[in-house]
């Protein structure tokens, strides 16, 4: 949602004072689709811009500041985690913030039990610490911070997990969604030998031979409602269906469309103005490919990561997969400007279908089924045997605080 209301902005705002930087300086920059481009070394008047405003862009910048005051502002009143206060032994303002948040008194059945439910992950977590420590007495604070991480490698069955986890949020980034969503709307400017002043290169939907007005519109407004509506088939799909048949089902889409939009732009791409109807499927394949994506890969690469650890590796195997998204994205942030405007026929295109094909088949052969899967089951779909010693310690501590052992299920 957030995406969606700044792509609007961002358009809106764009044509305060016109879209020209000087309507009455003609252009004089290369020809796209017939029409002269912008030339920022010729086309700016002496005295600087006459037409756009400096408000189209400090109107979005000055927004911006708005939810950032008032999340500023109420973090004034915003309570301590329960857990977090329960791990400093400060039970009772525990209970007291359970009920605020719930509100509901804190004799109510509810808050109680949520309150040992989360009584009893702390236990664990405190309890698998201090194993950890007295197995490295003497080492010291970052020896002991790297034995949390190299936990992940010392058996194949939690490698499997930390490698089905990276794996997912690699794959998200490498089918080219955020490539598309970062360059779509840009412009990028390469010197061609020979021809003078640098060539304005519109990336992506510019590609698709249309003008600079349509790419904004199209690739930002436009691809935002797509993009927020196709997220959310994944809300009541993603337990009914499963994880796998979503990744699969996104993956082929992804790859076929991708393919489609590569492939015309490879016999077309010379000549978008005489093949307007190839440039109108293009796009349309562009948005198809998004629908695929984001009812698939965008949300289940944040939710399998989150269940497929177990308790006492959870947070280690966690930030070690979203450093893996984030990585991923910035090496795709870093490489699409340059495959865009220097690989010909699509190659961009292609480049990404192929990694949607490697992502089909890695969810075939090597990711598990999630979907209501009880930690135990997870064990079993990972062959991992070696957390015998942590079940026995949850059953401890239900039995001690009076709970059901399914607290630790979900």
């Amino acid at each position: 949602m957030g995406i969606l209301f700044s792509y609007w902005i961002a358009y809106g705002t764009s044509h305060i004072g016109g879209t020209r930087c000087a309507p009455e300086v003609p252009y004089s920059g290369p020809l796209l689709n017939g029409k002269a481009t912008f030339d920022p070394y010729n086309d700016v008047p002496a005295g600087g811009c006459t037409g756009q405003t400096e408000a189209s862009w400090r109107i979005p910048v000055g927004l911006q500041m708005l939810p950032a005051l008032c999340l500023g502002i109420g973090m004034m009143w915003m309570p301590f985690s329960p857990r977090w206060l329960m791990e400093q032994g400060r039970d009772t303002e525990a209970l007291a913030t359970i009920s605020r948040l719930r509100r509901k008194p804190e004799a109510d059945p509810a808050v109680r039990f949520e309150f040992l439910e989360i009584k009893a992950e702390v236990m664990f977590t405190n309890e698998t610490q201090a194993i950890e420590d007295a197995n490295n007495t003497g080492s010291g604070y970052w020896t002991r911070l790297a034995g949390n991480y190299l936990a992940l490698a010392k058996t194949w069955p939690k490698f499997k997990r930390l490698a089905v986890g990276c794996l997912v949020m690699f794959y998200q980034q490498f089918m080219g969604c955020n490539a598309i969503i970062y360059y779509a709307p840009t412009s990028k400017r390469y010197t061609q030998q020979g021809q003078g002043p640098p060539l304005t290169a519109l990336l992506v939907f510019g590609q698709l031979g249309l003008d600079p007005t349509t790419t904004s519109l199209l690739a930002t407004g436009v691809y935002g409602i797509v993009n927020t509506v196709s997220t959310l088939p994944a809300v009541i799909l993603l337990d009914k269906v499963g994880r796998r048949p979503l990744l699969m089902a996104g993956a082929l889409g992804c790859f076929a469309s991708l393919v489609i939009v590569g492939s015309l732009i490879a016999a077309f791409g010379s000549n978008w103005p005489a093949h307007p109807v190839a440039g109108h499927v293009a796009i349309a394949f562009v948005y198809i490919y998004d629908v695929n994506f984001s009812y698939s890969w965008a949300p289940i690469g944040w939710v399998l990561p989150s269940e497929i650890f177990p308790l006492a590796l959870r947070s280690t195997g966690i930030s070690i997969t979203t450093s893996c998204t984030w990585m991923s994205n910035f090496i795709i942030g870093l490489v699409s400007p340059i495959m865009l405007t220097t690989l010909a026929h699509g190659g961009t295109y292609f480049f990404f279908a192929g990694f949607s094909v490697l992502a089909f088949f890695t969810t075939v052969f090597f990711i598990p089924e999630t979907k209501g899967r009880t930690l135990e089951e997870m064990d079993v779909a990972f062959g991992d045997s070696s957390t015998d010693k942590e079940k026995q310690c949850t059953a401890d501590i239900c039995r001690e605080l009076g709970l059901p052992e399914q607290v630790f299920t979900c």
